[in-house]
């Protein structure tokens, strides 16, 4: 066998090699299915409003007309094609767009009615979100229900263990050949194994950048940060000078409608008992120079304040309004130069995370990022297959001696503190590795009496 094409713990010396090889190893084999999903998602996610285009070209766009009818006619003509409560109008932002309504079902299911604004007649409805929101769920797990989305977090932060492990892995140490290059040919395992490496040093910023910028949706993390930042006054707004708590009201589901720095914001608008008109509503909005198309949240009830956001996609130019919900008053006119700035890296983080931020240039990099996933989840698994034992998972050996495992606590402790669920399943994952390794010893002798 070449010395080239000998397994990593026969050329490098050292525990510190073989801890971060073993953990590196556990770490795919744990996230790398999930976190191929998560790429795969988010990839198509990237182009969402393409994709739209496609499947919904025919419910967004209309014949361009010199005149329009009123929001209040585009939100009967919704009724009368599904029954229920209006929750969000997004006017269009020119004439040859149609108008979106979505529409609250009694139980709780939501779906999009396109309209012509021109003549007020209904295109056809979607469930809300359409195909990319099915998409969208999936990317954050929460298709398959709350607690896993709790795994969103989990996955991240082994995702940038892979990622440091990785790198200590892929230090030259004296080598010439595989550092940027690729040897070999496919019927090799040196070319898988120099693919993965190549592959996670290029796109490996990247990946992280994904998996940071990703924290803020997670169901722990994302949450006590915005309250920390909030608290601290790094974050949004304060409320107005003697109002009182800002909100939305019950179940008013805004998290796709304003920017995360503002969800969960409280407001409260008033007492009178007159609710405001959404031709009202949405003549204040085009008046205060709010640029379409917005998104303008509809209350739950009388006296919550309406909520206008226009979100483009670079995210300095975001801007979201509350009117009252009696007079229709400007209660707050919030930019993101308002923001405190911690909620400022997080909202421009999220918006490059989501490829908007900086145009096709920003979409392509974080697909090329997600594909960098799949090819080293894909060449890991033949590095594998190519070097298995027959009957064994074939881990890579246990350090030998503290100094390996005391390197990778330099690396992993400093991330489990920083995300809480990250540090639990690092400690489920020691915890495991020292039961089976005791079990392994205890076994030992008596297989030894055996042979």
């Amino acid at each position: 066998m070449a010395r080239s094409e000998i397994r990593p713990a026969e050329v490098a010396s050292g525990a510190v090699y073989q801890a971060f090889w073993r953990w590196h190893f556990y770490a795919g084999l744990l996230v790398m299915p999930m976190l191929m999903l998560m790429a795969f998602t988010g990839g198509l996610y990237l182009f969402k409003d393409e994709i739209d285009g496609v499947v919904y070209g025919r419910l967004l766009t209309v014949q361009p007309a010199a005149t329009s009818t009123s929001p209040e006619a585009w939100a009967k003509a919704a009724a009368s094609a599904v029954p229920g409560r209006l929750v969000q109008v997004t006017p269009p932002a020119d004439p040859s767009r149609s108008a979106k309504l979505v529409v609250e079902a009694p139980d709780g299911a939501r779906r999009a009615v396109y309209v012509d604004p021109h003549r007020a007649r209904v295109l056809g409805s979607t469930p809300d979100g359409g195909v990319m929101q099915v998409v969208k769920r999936l990317h954050s797990l929460d298709i398959a229900g709350p607690v896993f989305n709790l795994l969103v977090e989990i996955v991240a932060g082994w995702a940038i263990v892979m990622v440091a492990t990785g790198i200590v892995l892929w230090w030259p140490r004296g080598r010439n050949g595989g550092v940027v290059t690729i040897r070999g040919g496919p019927r090799r395992r040196l070319f898988w194994r120099d693919l993965h490496a190549v592959t996670g040093l290029f796109a490996g910023a990247v990946i992280v950048f994904l998996a940071v910028t990703g924290m803020p949706w997670s169901a722990v993390w994302g949450q006590e940060v915005r309250k920390v930042t909030n608290a601290a006054g790094w974050g949004r707004p304060a409320a107005p000078a003697g109002g009182q708590a800002w909100s939305h009201g019950p179940g008013h589901k805004t998290e796709a409608a304003v920017p995360w720095a503002l969800q969960d914001m409280e407001m409260h608008a008033g007492h009178a008992a007159q609710a405001l008109r959404l031709d009202d509503a949405v003549a204040r909005v085009d008046r205060a120079g709010l640029l379409r198309p917005y998104v303008l949240s509809i209350p739950g009830e009388p006296g919550k304040a309406w909520s206008a956001s226009h979100t483009p996609a670079r995210v300095e130019r975001s801007r979201t309004l509350y009117l009252d919900g009696t007079d229709g008053r400007a209660l707050a006119d919030i930019g993101y130069g308002q923001f405190g700035p911690a909620a400022q890296a997080i909202e421009w983080g999220i918006a490059v995370h989501q490829g908007d931020q900086f145009g096709l240039l920003n979409k392509l990099v974080m697909a090329a990022g997600c594909v960098a996933v799949w090819l080293l989840g894909l060449s890991a698994l033949v590095m594998w297959w190519k070097r298995r034992p027959k009957g064994r998972l074939a881990a890579p050996p246990r350090p030998v001696g503290r100094r390996g495992y005391i390197a990778l606590a330099a690396v992993v402790v400093p991330l489990g503190v920083l995300y809480p669920l990250v540090g639990a399943s690092l400690v489920i994952v020691l915890t495991l590795d020292l039961v089976i390794r005791r079990a392994a010893s205890a076994l030992r002798p008596a297989m030894e009496a055996r042979i």
